[in-house]
């Protein structure tokens, strides 16, 4: 079995992986062994021109290409797309998709997933490959989908192949820890893993069950062996390995369909979308016109009393006269969702002291949907505030208002906000916050494609 995860759209080493696997399975093949490749999900991440001007569906030619036998979805999938758009993604496919936990909001499976399936090789063996992704009901429901807790799901899945299977695969968008869980609790045989980007480069065994995990971004192909008796039908061996992509030749056929993918991405994104009468400039560590505008849009599409975004999710300023779709996508590429929620005065002072610290601000922020470099400033809409200038207390505050009136320690005050802060490692504050609203599927950009057109010195609907 060869095995990728985590790619979101890093196509850097694309062609050395396509060429490798179809190599790899051709060569197996040939010598009469059984062979699967496999993808643990989040291939799509619409920070790349490709998977952003054909929802994904340029991703699902490229797993085509390279002969992909199964895949499961990540969270860039499932909650990065809308309802239609994830329902269309996989109907080119050459390959069978597996969620065993993914459902209608009536409890029937969609009709693109299986939760697992049974192949019989040539060599008489029967393998089970079971997919599960991670539960972000939040996310989910609110796309119209039923996504529930994976563990009950593997137990139904194994209690249906029981007695059919000889060996047991599953595909776990999960991560590190539940796969471990899987290994200590359940009759599998090997995990392979994905979405917390954790390297295995021999496997991990974790009571017989081989724990399996390529890191992020192409970097790795994993390779899994397992020797079987063929008179038992046990397996009698597991090795895991990883091969450094960088160390592969490149594929010409592959690199021509990726720039043919982004040639015609880049201008299917050509669409203008906006006329700005002056340049809106960025600069993350100090507030500018385009990030209050920012923050005032973001206040404005969740109907809140203040708004809160941080200066390094604009990437690069845009300059007067027409906007695209491919710029918006440029200067904010993230697939960050906004959200609304309630805190108190008290709360909200203690994260704008945070927000304040220059580690903070210069904070190198990896994951949470963020595809930027740094955190920059934070920039408030309906919020003013004094720092106070005793020596030694630049963090404190000496006066903060809320719409013109002094915060109120005890008062619960609406903002609308990035949801990346409600993830619990940048702000706690703001973590498990109840009644945390969010918006989807519109993400950052189509905020601010919209206070842009509001902007704009012409009418564009």
């Amino acid at each position: 079995m060869y095995h990728t995860n985590d790619l979101h759209s890093h196509f850097e080493y694309w062609p050395h992986l396509s060429s490798y696997l179809q190599q790899q399975k051709q060569h197996h093949l040939q010598h009469g062994e059984d062979v699967f490749v496999l993808d643990i999900g989040d291939h799509v991440d619409r920070f790349h021109p490709i998977s952003e001007a054909t929802y994904g569906k340029g991703n699902v030619a490229l797993l085509n290409e390279a002969g992909y036998d199964f895949a499961t979805i990540g969270n860039n999938e499932g909650i990065t797309l809308d309802k239609a758009q994830l329902d269309d993604l996989y109907t080119e496919a050459h390959f069978p998709v597996l969620v065993a936990n993914l459902y209608e909001r009536d409890g029937s499976r969609p009709a693109w997933v299986k939760p697992y399936e049974l192949r019989r090789t040539e060599s008489g063996i029967t393998i089970a490959f079971i997919g599960l992704t991670v539960a972000y009901n939040t996310f989910y429901s609110q796309l119209g989908w039923s996504v529930t807790d994976p563990m009950p799901e593997l137990e139904e899945a194994l209690r249906q192949v029981k007695g059919q299977a000889d060996i047991v695969v599953v595909l776990s968008h999960l991560g590190r820890d539940a796969d471990e869980y899987i290994g200590q609790h359940y009759d599998v045989d090997v995990v392979l893993g994905a979405h917390t980007h954790h390297l295995f480069e021999t496997g991990l065994l974790v009571n017989g069950t081989l724990l399996c995990c390529t890191g992020k971004w192409g970097n790795y192909v994993g390779h899994v062996q397992l020797c079987m008796d063929a008179d038992t039908k046990q397996v009698k061996g597991k090795q895991a390995r990883v091969i450094a992509s960088k160390l592969l030749g490149g594929h010409h056929k592959t690199e021509q369909a990726l720039r043919q993918l982004e040639q015609n991405s880049v201008l299917s994104l050509q669409e203008q979308v906006a006329e700005l009468p002056e340049e809106l400039t960025v600069d993350w560590f100090t507030e500018t016109p385009f990030a209050g505008m920012l923050a005032d849009a973001v206040k404005e599409w969740c109907g809140t009393e203040i708004g809160m975004v941080n200066a390094g999710v604009l990437l690069e300023s845009l300059p007067s006269g027409a906007v695209t779709k491919g710029d918006l996508h440029r200067i904010c590429p993230h697939p960050i969702n906004p959200c609304s929620m309630a805190v108190s005065g008290k709360i909200l002072r203690e994260v704008i002291i945070r927000a304040r610290r220059p580690q903070t601000e210069q904070l190198e922020v990896k994951g949470f949907g963020f595809r930027g470099k740094v955190m920059g400033k934070m920039i408030y809409s309906g919020l003013e505030f004094t720092p106070d200038e005793i020596p030694g207390n630049k963090l404190l505050l000496r006066e903060v208002l809320v719409n013109g009136e002094p915060l109120e320690p005890d008062r619960m005050y609406t903002i609308g906000t990035l949801d990346m802060f409600t993830f619990g490692y940048l702000f706690p504050e703001l973590t498990h916050v109840p009644g945390t609203h969010y918006f989807l599927p519109e993400t950052l950009r189509d905020v601010l494609r919209h206070k842009l057109v509001q902007h704009s010195s012409m009418n564009f609907s």
